[in-house]
């Protein structure tokens, strides 16, 4: 199975430092990043710019993922959700599951 992990972060420069060590522990096969404005509560009413990061990975890599981001991730409460694939072009599934280790076998290029 299939999963996408939806993440934000405070800056560009530690969403791309949180991406390259997922796709270079093999948990994630691509990482998009993209310039977001998040209004949310946070003791008051919050509002600022975030970069959101989609993860496309498996399943089996969710918990791994988690640990991972929080570990260099700067906020208190990062966002850290996920999402099941139900479905999509089997070619590009074929290509995350290829790209992704399974549970276990997690290494730095």
């Amino acid at each position: 199975m299939f999963s996408i992990v939806y993440v934000t972060t405070g800056s560009m420069d530690e969403a791309r430092k949180i991406a390259r060590t997922l796709v270079e522990m093999r948990l994630a096969a691509c990482v998009n990043l993209f310039p977001i404005i998040s209004i949310y509560r946070w003791d008051s009413i919050q509002e600022d710019n975030e970069v959101a990061m989609v993860i496309k990975t498996t399943y089996e890599q969710i918990d791994t993922i988690e640990k991972t981001v929080k570990e260099m991730h700067s906020y208190t409460v990062p966002c850290i959700i996920s999402f099941s694939i139900d479905g999509g072009s089997r070619e590009y599934l074929d290509w995350i599951d290829d790209n992704v280790l399974p549970l276990g076998l997690i290494k730095k290029d």
